[in-house]
C-alpha cells in the first residue's frame, strides 16, 4: 500500500468520524442557542415584510360631469368677445384663429363666470363653482366603490389657480365629516401635472400607513377668477384653451376589488433653468391685469423635459431588447462624438398598450406622438378628450382613461402610460396596470361614445 493511498483512507475515516459526531454536537447546543437562532430569523423576516415596498392599486376613479346649461359653442364665445370692452379688435382676431385651430369642439364646459359678458367671478362664486365639481365627482367616486367614508387614511387635492382658505381639502374634510386623524394635503401651483405628483405623493404615504389603508385623491381647476382681461396675447392662451373639470381617485394598498396597479411613478423637474422656471408664470401686464403668460419657447421645454423623464423611465418599463439598442446608441453618440448620429426612440409601443397624453392643445399632442413614435389611435384618447372636454388641466388625463375604457379597448394586463406636463417646469409620468377591466361604460364618455371618434 503506497502513501498516498493510506493518507486517503485516513482522511475517509476521519470525516466518517466527524459525521458519527454530530449527533453529539447538535446535543452540545443548549436550548437558549436553538431559540434565540428561532427569534432571530422570525425577526428578520418580519422587518422584510413591514419594510417592502407595499404595492398601490386604483380601487376606483370618477371625472366630473354637468348640464348642458355649462356648454360654450364657440360661437358663443366669440360673441362675449366681441362685445366686451376689454378686448381689442387685433386681440379679437387673434383668440379667432387660435380657437379655430385648438381642436376642441362645440361641448366644452366653462365656469359660471363666463356667463357673463364681462366674465365676473367673486369669491364666492369661485368657491361654488369649485365645490360643484369636487363634490359631485367624490359622490360619484363614492357610489362606485361602495366605500365607508370611516376607512378613508389619506386625503389630497390639487388646484392650481384657485386657493381659497381654508383649503378644498378642508372643506371636503368639513362637507364628508371625515375622520380628525386622516394625512391632509392641499396642492396649488403645480400645473396640469399636479394629479400625477398627488397620486406619486398618495404612494408613498401609504408606504408608512397600515396594510389596506385608502387614498382619496381629488383634482381640478377652477378659472372664473383668474379670467385675463387684457390684451396680451401668450396671456390669453389660457382664457382659449382651459375648461371645466375634475377627478376623483381611490388608492390603496389593498388589491380586493381594485382596477389597476400602479407600477411607477416618475417626476422630472427643470427649475434650475430660468427659461424653464418661467414659462408658465401668473403675472401683471402692462396695464396690471392678471393673468398666465406661456412662453414661445413651451414646447421645447416640454420636450426636454419629457426626454428626460424618459431616460429615468426607460430602464424601468422597457424590454431588454429595446434596452440593449437604447444602450448601444447612447454609447455611440459618445464615443463618436464629432459625428451627428440621429438618436434612437425606444419602441415604447412595446412597453405600453395605451397612452393618456396631457391634452396641452394640438400642438403638444403632436410633439409628443412625433417624438415617441406612436399611430394615430395611440393619440385618439387625448384628441378627443381635447376635442369633448378642452384642456382640463390635472384632470384631463382620467378623462383620456374613461375614453380607452368606455371604448371596450382595456383588456387584463394592459399597461398604460399617464404623462403629464406642469408649470416649474415639471414632466411627471405614472405607469399602470390594469387588473380588472370596466364591466360597463358609465362615466363623462357615457352619453357621447358612439359620435367618437371624430375628425379634428
Amino acid at each position: 500500500m503506497t502513501l498516498a493511498v493510506y493518507t486517503l483512507i485516513l482522511q475517509a475515516a476521519q470525516r466518517i468520524a466527524t459525521i458519527d459526531k454530530f449527533p453529539s454536537l447538535m446535543c452540545a447546543l443548549r436550548p437558549i442557542h436553538l431559540l434565540l437562532t428561532i427569534v432571530l430569523s422570525t425577526a428578520m423576516v418580519t422587518f422584510y415584510l413591514l419594510h417592502r415596498p407595499r404595492t398601490v392599486y386604483l380601487v376606483d376613479y370618477a371625472c366630473y360631469t354637468t348640464r348642458e346649461i355649462r356648454r360654450s359653442p364657440k360661437a358663443s364665445f366669440l360673441e362675449h368677445m366681441h362685445i366686451s370692452t376689454s378686448f381689442s379688435d387685433s386681440t379679437i382676431n387673434f383668440i379667432e384663429r387660435v380657437l379655430e385651430l385648438s381642436g376642441m369642439g362645440e361641448e366644452t364646459w366653462v365656469t359660471s363666470a363666463f356667463a357673463y359678458i364681462e366674465p365676473y367671478c367673486s369669491l364666492d362664486d369661485g368657491r361654488a363653482d369649485a365645490e360643484l365639481v369636487i363634490f359631485s365627482t367624490i359622490d360619484d367616486l363614492l357610489a362606485k366603490t361602495g366605500i365607508n367614508l370611516d376607512v378613508i387614511d389619506v386625503l389630497i387635492t390639487n388646484s392650481s389657480t384657485f386657493c381659497p382658505v381654508p383649503s378644498n381639502a378642508d372643506r371636503i374634510m368639513n362637507r364628508y365629516r371625515l375622520r380628525g386623524d386622516i394625512r391632509v394635503i392641499n396642492l396649488s401651483g403645480m400645473g396640469c401635472s399636479a394629479g400625477v405628483t398627488a397620486v406619486g405623493l398618495a404612494q408613498n404615504i401609504l408606504q408608512d400607513l397600515p396594510s389596506g389603508s385608502h387614498a382619496l385623491v381629488v383634482s381640478t381647476e377652477s378659472l372664473g377668477q383668474n379670467y385675463y382681461t387684457g390684451n396680451r396675447r401668450s396671456m390669453q392662451l389660457v382664457n382659449i384653451l382651459f375648461r371645466m373639470g375634475g377627478s376623483a381617485m381611490l388608492l390603496s394598498t389593498c388589491k380586493l376589488k381594485a382596477r389597476f396597479k400602479l407600477a411607477h411613478v416618475e417626476r422630472t423637474i427643470f427649475n434650475e433653468d430660468d427659461g424653464a422656471y418661467r414659462c408658465v408664470y401668473e403675472e401683471e401686464d402692462s396695464e396690471g391685469n392678471r393673468g398666465f403668460a406661456l412662453s414661445k419657447d413651451l414646447m421645447a421645454i416640454a420636450r426636454d423635459a419629457l426626454k428626460a423623464n424618459i431616460t429615468a423611465i426607460a430602464p424601468l418599463v422597457l424590454p431588454t431588447s429595446e434596452l440593449i439598442k437604447y444602450i448601444l446608441f447612447y454609447v455611440a453618440t459618445k464615443v463618436l462624438h464629432g459625428k451627428k448620429i440621429k438618436p434612437y426612440v425606444p419602441d415604447f409601443t412595446m412597453a405600453f398598450e395605451h397612452f393618456c397624453i396631457h391634452v396641452g392643445g394640438p400642438a403638444v399632442i403632436s410633439s409628443v406622438q412625433l417624438g415617441l413614435g406612436l399611430t394615430d389611435e395611440h393619440v385618439e384618447p387625448s384628441r378627443m378628450t381635447l376635442h369633448r372636454f378642452g384642456n382640463q388641466s390635472s384632470a384631463s388625463v382620467w378623462y383620456e382613461l374613461a375614453y380607452i375604457e368606455a371604448k371596450g379597448r382595456m383588456q387584463k394586463g394592459d399597461r398604460v402610460w399617464m404623462i403629464g406636463f406642469g408649470a416649474g417646469y415639471k414632466c411627471n409620468t405614472a405607469v399602470w396596470v390594469c387588473t380588472r377591466p370596466s364591466v360597463d361604460a358609465n362615466g363623462p364618455w357615457a352619453s357621447c361614445i358612439h359620435r367618437y371618434p371624430v375628425n379634428v
